[in-house]
This record gives C-alpha cells, structure tokens and sequence, in this order.
C-alpha cells in the first residue's frame, strides 16, 4: 500500500510520497538513521504537491485549526486534487500519514481517505522538517525560519488573546495582594505603636485602630504643644469629641519620654506610610470587588468577593473551580488536614476556605458540617454559571443566596425550604425579563437619536419640503383631470348588470391634498345627475 505524507508547515500544506519502502520492515530505529543523510533519505521520499498559503491570517486560520483537529476546506481540496482517486465501492490503495491524530480521524470520516499516525509516520515527518528547505527550490532557508517566527507569535497572541477566562488572573492577582497588605499593614501599625509609645504610651488606650493610630501620630507630633484648640481637628480624625478630650487630657499628664525633634520627623514619614497603604488597601479592594462582579457576580453575590475571590486562587481559574466537584470545593484550602486525616485514619475536615462566610460562623456548631456540605454544593452551582454563562447577571447568585438564608432557618427553625427546581426556574424568568427589557430599550434610545436628528435638520429642510408639496399638488391636478374622460367612458360602457342595477367602482382617493378629495366629489355629483336623467 502506498504512503504519502500531509506535513503542515508555517508556508504552506505539503504532500510527500513515501516509496520504495517495505511495509515489514518498517523499522523506527533504520529510518532514524536514514533520516540524517539527505542522499538516503531523498531517495525515499518524493515532493507531490506543496500549496502555499495566501497569508500570514491564512496560516494563522490553518494552524488554529489544526491544533483544534478541524479539517478546513483548503486542505480538503488540496488532499482531493493531489491524491489519487478512489473508485466508488472499492477501497483505497494509499493512505495519509499525519502527525495529528485528531485532524486524520476527520480526514477519514469526511473524505473517507484512510490515515495512519504512528512512530514510523511521525519519524518520517521529523525528517521533512529537518529537510524541508532542500525539497522546495524556491523556498530559502531564511524564508522558513521567518514565516515560523510569524506564525509562532501571532498563534501564541491569539491563544492569549481569545482566552476569555484569562481575566481571572487579575483577581488571582489582587486577593494575594490584598493578603500581603493586610499582614504588612499589621506588622507596620504594631511597629508605629511601638515606636510613638515610647512618647505617648496612653494613646494605645485610647484608639485600637491602626489606621487612625497612624493619623493621630502624624497630627500630634510633640504631645507637649497639644491643648484644647486642637479638640475640633482630633475630632474630625478620631469621630468622636469625647475621645478627643481624652487625648488631650492623657498628653497633659503623660508618663512618656521626650523625643527628639529628628525622631519625630522619622516617626511621622512611617505613620505616614502606614497611612498611604491602608488607602491603597482599600482603593484596592474596591478593584477586587468590581473585578469579581465582571468575572463572577454570581460567586460574589453569593458567598462574597473575598472569599470568592480565594476561591479562585486556591484552584487556579474559574474554569478549574467550575471543573471542581462540591466536595472538592467544600474542604479546598484544608489539604494538610485532609491527607493528615488520610493517614492517621482520623475524621476528615468539613471545610476550608469557606468557612470564612458568614453562613457557617451563623450556624450552630452541631449543623456546621451540613452547612459546609450544602454551601459548597450552591458555591459549585454558581461557579459554573459564571465560567459558561454568556450574560452577566448576579439573579442566580441571589436566588442562591436565598435557598442558603432558607436552609439556614430549616436547621434553627424548621421552616421547610423551597425546592431548587423551583427556585432555577423563578431566576431563569427573571432573566428572561431583564434581557427583555434591554431589547425593548435599546431600539427606544436609537428612535431617540433619530427624532434629535430630524428635529435638528427641520429648520433646514422646511422651504425646501413646502416647494415639493406644491410641485407635487399641481401635478395631481393635472392628472386627474385627464382620467375623468377615461373614467366616464368605463361607467357609460358598464352602466348596470344583468338584473338593471349599476355597478359599484371603487376609488381611490388621497386624503393628504384638499384639491383630490373635491374632485372626487364633483365626480359623485355628475352620477347623480346621469341617473336622475335615466
């Protein structure tokens, strides 16, 4: 049987007739050796036919489908006109060899041309690529490596590219900032305290948040030259007058050292950057929570952006939490515990990372397993909403919500929830009705548009459109003076039926212009005239 090889490379579809070989001794370990020497290995491998793509969008078509297993209608012309034919009813005394299987399985199928991929195939395949250049004349070395350079970049773009779930990488990013910032923060804040206290030791008693410490510091620098005129500006910071009192009060009978004035001025610049990244911290979290309303509302509005957003770190996409089980999901972030569990044989985690919702910490501690169990099941649902979803819409995420608050009273009060067959089907009308609603607006806003436009051009078009209408008037007069003999004559001729009753014409008349509408009644009064005289 004869073999031709289909080899694909970054210039075009080529086909390579393989002969002289003997199918027995098909031996990997020969043709590697072969393949070296080009006087050997051109001996057994003949250039068919080679077709050039067009250009560098073609070869990046062709190579997206390729890699996806798809056969294109250029190769299948190529194959058709470059192969031999096969008579219909018989089989074919040739097959194809291809390097990936996927596209030879549809060659198959669609044309019904036998193909083979196998070690032998595709050692003689590494052969052509390394020799390629020497088979087509017009082809140059440095043309090859300059179209596979091409095409190696645009096809990587365009992976990157077309990849919608990629997005989910900012959110990846952020949550494990925001995580670095928060420890940060602490560790900073706890380091100004230290540090002002040597000065101020009474302030730590009086404010606990680190954010307004580090402000306080900064606005109060020497406790000395604090008084009773610096309350309104303390109370603005602290929001509260009597704490501001209190402050003043302790600086007055404060047990803390004197500090330099070069200290001080070091004290206040790292107060000041504690305060500059508590700031960003929430600037930045503010970003996570329109990102994760963008990626997914429905996790978001669910179980909440942070966690939401772990979630997706911990498994690495969206599209991996959407592959993930419910129970996978349930214990993710709790691996140590579970394979400790695994091999002690002891009792396996109930959660992970969700146990950071506020579902779970509401729960009882006897029902905090089957919350886990059943948050985990609705986290999975609404994950998988979001990865394949087309609209972004956070209905599901709330109706989810919803069954949870239920489940929540059936464990404490024993109210019976709704079904989730219920529950799916009253989201999904919403939906309906939200994407409704949307059509029904977006044709009102362009009927808008167009009635601003033509208002503007009124003033523009009026004389022009009054000419038009008169030109029009006169020239329907003048026509309908000459139908009225016409008109006469086809009454005179069908003036009545069988039985002596005249027959009724229809008319038309246009009601837009007066001048018509009297001619149709001059007309009526000429009938009655004629019948009357009958």
């Amino acid at each position: 049987m004869a073999l031709y090889l289909l080899f694909e490379s970054a210039s075009g579809y080529a086909l390579f007739h393989a002969y002289g070989m003997d199918e027995i001794a098909q031996d990997t370990q020969a043709v590697r050796d072969s393949i070296v020497d080009l006087n050997r290995f051109g001996q057994v491998l003949k250039l068919t036919a080679f077709s050039p793509f067009s250009s560098a969008i073609d070869a990046l078509n062709q190579c997206n489908a390729v890699s996806e297993g798809i056969m294109t209608e250029e190769l299948r012309n190529f194959l058709e006109l470059n192969l031999p034919k096969v008579k219909e009813g018989k089989k074919a005394k040739f097959s194809v060899g291809v390097a990936e299987p996927k596209v030879g399985s549809q060659i198959s199928e669609v044309t019904k041309i036998p193909c083979q991929s196998n070690e032998f195939v595709l050692e003689l395949l590494r052969g052509v690529r390394l020799h390629f250049d020497k088979f087509i004349k017009e082809l140059k070395p440095t043309d090859l490596e300059k179209a596979q350079l091409g095409l190696g970049h645009s096809y990587s773009r365009a992976k990157v590219k077309f990849n919608v779930n990629r997005v989910d990488n900012m959110v990846i990013q952020a949550i494990f900032l925001l995580d670095t910032l928060d420890k940060d923060i602490n560790s900073f804040s706890m380091r100004v305290r230290e540090w002002y206290g040597y000065h101020f030791p009474e302030l730590v008693k009086i404010v606990n948040d680190n954010y307004i410490y580090a402000k306080i510091a900064k606005f109060v620098e020497d406790k000395s030259h604090l008084s009773e005129t610096h309350i309104p500006a303390l109370a603005d910071i602290v929001g509260d007058e009597d704490k501001a009192k209190d402050i003043v009060e302790a600086a007055k009978a404060s047990m803390g050292q004197d500090i330099s004035p070069i200290d001080l001025i070091n004290v206040q610049q790292f107060a000041q950057r504690v305060i500059n990244l508590s700031e960003y911290r929430k600037k930045l979290y503010d970003y996570l929570v329109t990102k994760m309303s963008d990626i997914a509302p429905n996790l978001a509005s669910l179980i909440g952006e942070v966690v939401g957003a772990r979630l997706i770190s911990h498994a690495g996409s969206l599209t991996n939490l959407a592959k993930c089980p419910a129970s996978t999901l349930q214990i993710l972030g709790a691996e140590k515990a579970l394979f400790r569990a695994l091999k002690t044989r002891g009792n396996t985690p109930k959660y992970g990372l969700i146990f950071h919702s506020s579902f779970i910490g509401r729960a009882s501690s006897r029902n905090k397993g089957r919350m886990a169990r059943y948050l985990a099941n609705k986290c999975s649902i609404a994950s998988r909403i979001d990865c394949f979803s087309e609209t972004n819409t956070t209905v599901f995420g709330e109706k989810l919500r919803e069954q949870v608050e239920e489940r929540l009273d059936f464990y404490d009060k024993g109210v019976a929830p709704r079904k989730n067959l219920d529950v799916m089907k009253a989201a999904l009308e919403s939906v309906t009705q939200e994407d409704g609603k949307k059509k029904e607006e977006t044709p009102a806003k362009k009927s808008k548009k167009k009635k601003t436009k033509g208002e503007a051009d009124d003033g523009e078009v009026m004389d022009v459109d009054i000419a038009a209408d008169l030109g029009t008037e006169k020239k329907k007069k003048k026509k309908h003076k000459l139908e009225q003999p016409d008109e006469d004559m086809t009454e005179a001729a069908n003036g009545g039926d069988q039985n002596g009753t005249p027959k009724k014409k229809k008319k038309k008349h246009e009601k837009d212009e007066d001048g018509d509408v009297k001619m149709g009644t001059e007309s009526k009064k000429k009938k009655k005239k004629s019948k009357s005289d009958e």
